[in-house]
């Protein structure tokens, strides 16, 4: 009778323990996602909180499913260890350099599109401008049309 095995052995808990160390770091590029729209767009800390509600639950998705997967259904502490590793050692390393990399990105796209809009806007409040006087001019000159019985 074949019995199936109950344990792993020690190159496959490792083989497990990196791949959850690279997963982790994977997760940090995932994270940074959520960096850079905080970045661009300011948030309410509701919407902070719901963004890491999210991603924890990503992460709670992953680990159930790479146990299931990778590791016969079996949950295992190292996993989540070597998720914490993975992502702490990306985002203390190449996450730095990439959220300062998205930083200089965002402020010279922010400037370069001010300094689009600018003659854009200047046009525009032109515009408005003309088209209030002229209003306001019609108000001003109500003088009723003259009758001309030759016309």
């Amino acid at each position: 009778m074949n019995v199936p095995e109950t344990f792993f052995t020690i190159s496959e808990e490792l083989r497990l323990f990196f791949l959850s160390c690279a997963a982790g770091a994977v997760f940090g590029v995932y994270y940074d996602i959520f960096r850079t729209l905080r970045l661009t767009i300011p948030h309410h800390s509701f919407f902070v909180f719901a963004e890491d509600v999210i991603f924890l639950a990503t992460y709670g998705i992953f680990l159930s499913s790479f146990a299931s997967a990778e590791a016969r259904g079996e949950l295992r502490g190292y996993y989540v260890i070597g998720g914490i590793i993975g992502f702490t050692l990306y985002f203390f390393t190449i996450g730095r350099f990439v959220m300062r990399f998205m930083g200089k990105i965002l402020s010279v796209s922010k400037g370069t599109l001010n300094t689009l809009l600018k003659p854009v806007l200047k046009l525009w409040s032109k515009i408005v401008e003309i088209t209030k006087n002229a209003v306001k001019s019609a108000k001003n000159s109500a003088s009723p049309l003259q009758n001309n019985d030759e016309m």
